[in-house]
């Protein structure tokens, strides 16, 4: 060990050698048959049952006095009192389970498992009358728990934010709160599932290591396979391999992907994140507009049993319909002014007059994007839908049908940013690889989120792809949403942090 020991974890770890030395094995093997939770015993408890409960967890507090004490457990559902009494626990001469172990070699955070017996206090708190205890884990670090002084006031909570996300497993055990916010994900994510299979659809998986990163206009992570002495991509997004599928005769796949872009860090950007991708053939982009539109406001009554969510301060509600705009008109509806058949010389100068930062990298696309999410996207907290995209911008759209220079594409924005992306798939192989050529000559100019010409794609798509729709939904930023949370770390059990400075 290359770090000096506080005073409270060389006490710990004194405390751990007296239990071996007494025969107690700090760590056993065998299985404690918990039989109740915190919750349930409170839930359900009746005056005067005498059902025995068998309940294990953290000790979180204790009184002691004398010959009898009060304690707290706190499992995974929340906190419970416990009253320990030295004779009831020591049926025999031997008292070193109470006047040893439980009093002095027992610290706050160690795990113990319970049986005993509910009753209720004189002051009307439901507790469990210990009749045996077990040590199951002996801590050797001690939890950082915020101190409350007589006047109310906390001191020492486990707040930081670095810390508490460096450090996960502390946050979720001195912070039980957190854990609402995982508990909301994991129903959110079984909500979209539920409803998905309910159409019909068929959850599939597909590579995350792939010999071409596309399907998004992002930079990679990079990587070897030393067998096959070849480069490989962490996937960026997994819409080819997903219309693929589509191609070999699936009407409707979808899937819960970790994707990987190489890019900045942010409260709203993580380089490992989560989207669910959904593609459905015969369909468009209006009916894909009206599926999101009834799978998150079934996500938000699932949730919150109502399809308004407070997100800071403000009141969203997801019930439809939704407002829409195109783009052209969003841009013009925040700026006032039509960029609509501006060049990209005079776009990029216009952008410039709007205070956005641009290079000679990006084309006329690209300028777009950039005036969009710098003027109209946080002027968006309702949920919208952003529509009909300039061709530039979407290599794996369909063509308007009715505009020229546009794709049928929508993005969902909400709470001032996108939740979701989706088009009406191209699906004409020629055009297909005229895209894909026009975004290699932008990577020449040195956009370096510019995609790759995928040559197994097209042949895919040359087999035949049938008129489908597209979706691509950020898990992280709806469970931001749906769970008022700040920071895409928020919803993240464990976040890409920097490395530490110091072994702690």
């Amino acid at each position: 060990m290359d770090r000096e020991l506080s005073e409270q974890e060389i006490v710990r770890r004194e405390s751990l050698q007296k239990l071996i030395d007494l025969g107690i094995n700090p760590y056993p093997a065998d299985t404690f048959d918990v039989n109740n939770t915190s919750k349930n015993i409170k839930k359900s408890y009746v005056d005067g049952d005498k059902t025995e409960v068998i309940i294990a967890g953290r000790l979180m507090s204790r009184r002691v006095m004398g010959k009898a004490s009060f304690a707290e457990i706190q499992d995974s559902d929340g906190r419970i009192q416990i009253y320990v009494n030295r004779d009831e626990v020591c049926e025999g001469e031997d008292k070193t389970m109470y006047n040893t172990v439980f009093k002095k070699l027992l610290d706050i955070g160690d795990i113990i498992g319970i049986k005993g017996t509910v009753f209720t206090t004189k002051v009307g708190e439901i507790s469990i009358k210990v009749k045996n205890l077990t040590v199951l884990t002996k801590t050797l670090r001690p939890l950082p728990l915020p101190k409350t002084d007589v006047d109310g006031s906390v001191h020492d909570a486990f707040t930081d934010p670095e810390k508490r996300y460096r450090q996960r497993y502390v946050d979720l055990v001195v912070n039980p709160d957190v854990k609402d916010v995982f508990i909301k994900r994991t129903q959110l994510t079984n909500s979209m599932r539920s409803f998905l299979n309910e159409k019909g659809y068929l959850e599939v998986e597909t590579p995350i290591l792939q010999p071409l990163y596309g399907g998004a206009a992002a930079r990679p992570f990079k990587t070897h396979h030393n067998t096959l002495d070849m480069e490989l991509y962490l996937r960026i997004a997994n819409e080819l391999y997903l219309k693929r599928l589509v191609v070999g005769g699936f009407d409707g796949v979808y899937e819960f992907s970790k994707d990987f872009r190489n890019e900045g860090m942010s409260r709203f950007h993580n380089p490992e994140f989560t989207q669910m991708e959904l593609y459905v053939a015969y369909k468009d982009y209006s009916w894909m507009m009206d599926l999101v539109e009834e799978m998150v406001e079934k996500i938000a009554m699932d949730l919150h049993g109502t399809t308004e969510v407070k997100v800071g301060e403000n009141i969203i509600n997801f019930q439809r319909p939704w407002k829409r705009y195109t783009m052209y008109e969003a841009i013009e509806h925040f700026t006032g002014i039509d960029i609509s058949e501006m060049s990209e010389e005079i776009m990029s100068e216009t952008a410039k007059e709007l205070g956005v930062k641009v290079d000679k990298s990006m084309g006329r696309g690209k300028l777009i994007d950039e005036i969009f999410g710098e003027k109209c996207e946080r002027e968006l907290i309702q949920p919208t839908f952003i529509t009909d995209y300039p061709v530039e911008m979407s290599p794996l759209a369909k063509k308007h049908r009715k505009h020229d220079g546009l794709v049928e594409r929508f993005e969902a924005i909400c709470n001032g940013k996108e939740i979701c992306n989706a088009f009406s798939e191209l699906n004409d192989p020629i055009d297909q690889r005229a895209r894909f050529e026009e975004q290699l000559e932008l990577g020449k100019r040195g956009d370096e989120e510019a995609m790759v010409l995928d040559e197994d794609f097209l042949r895919a798509v040359e087999y035949g792809m049938p008129p489908t729709a597209g979706l691509g939904i950020g898990i992280d930023r709806l469970s931001m949403i749906m769970t008022n949370s700040n920071s895409i770390q928020d919803v993240l059990f464990f976040p890409q942090m920097k490395s530490e400075n110091k072994n702690d």
